[in-house]
């Protein structure tokens, strides 16, 4: 654990983080510990490969570009579907994970708020228009998407509240501003959006949590 996290831990903010429920994991914990060095990489190489869609590929399809077999597959999940959601939500709490860790309980608040969101934009940074498309049509991804974004409002709201009690900002619905500000990267990162931005889906969202977090300071 680094020094930050260690600190983080032990603060009040820390016990407000940690009270906040993450969603469920689709590989819990004892079946990801016991994942071979092989299976990590095959989950790891699918993330590139499901960039490119993924609702016409079969399990052989999947096999086959990656290089390993369907037990392998099957080992991992009992479908497509669920394979899918594994990498998807393993890939979602590896950046949920690091954006904890921008949280330094020594900065203000907003700062704090523009850290940890900045961070967790890099789940939609490289979101293609073949992914977006797919995940939006698939209801168990779509679903499995807005958990992990319920999470992110709630804890951009933790801070939110935070910030209003130590007068950072005025008192404020930040119900309302965490679902908006928390909710930008997944916004700009549908399909219908992502072929209309000049920028990523990262880009636009960082560049508009700058703007409204900037809006609510006192001072604004």
């Amino acid at each position: 654990m680094s020094a930050e996290a260690a600190t983080l831990e032990s603060t009040e903010l820390g016990r407000r983080l940690r009270a906040v429920p993450a969603p469920r994991p689709v590989l819990d914990r004892d079946r990801e510990a016991r994942l071979t060095g092989r299976q990590r990489e095959v989950l790891d190489q699918l993330g590139t490969l499901f960039d490119d869609g993924f609702a016409d590929l079969t399990m052989a399809d999947i096999a086959a570009s990656v290089g390993c077999s369907l037990r392998t597959l099957y080992d991992l999940a009992p479908s497509r579907d669920e394979l899918v959601l594994t990498v998807i939500d393993r890939n979602l709490r590896r950046i949920g994970r690091r954006a904890i860790s921008a949280v330094q309980p020594d900065l203000d608040p907003l700062a704090v708020i523009r850290s940890y969101l900045m961070a967790a934009n890099l789940a939609v940074a490289a979101t293609t228009p073949a992914f977006a498309r797919d995940q939006a049509a698939t209801p168990a991804t779509h679903r499995l998407v807005t958990a992990h974004s319920d999470y992110l409002v709630a804890i951009t709201r933790t801070l939110l509240d935070l910030a209003v009690e130590r007068g950072d900002i005025a008192p404020t619905d930040t119900a309302a501003v965490a679902r908006v500000v928390a909710g930008l990267g997944a916004m700009f990162a549908l399909p219908e959006n992502l072929e209309t931005i000049d920028s990523t889906p990262k880009e636009a969202a960082d560049a508009m949590v700058d703007v409204i977090l900037r809006g609510l300071t006192t001072g604004a």
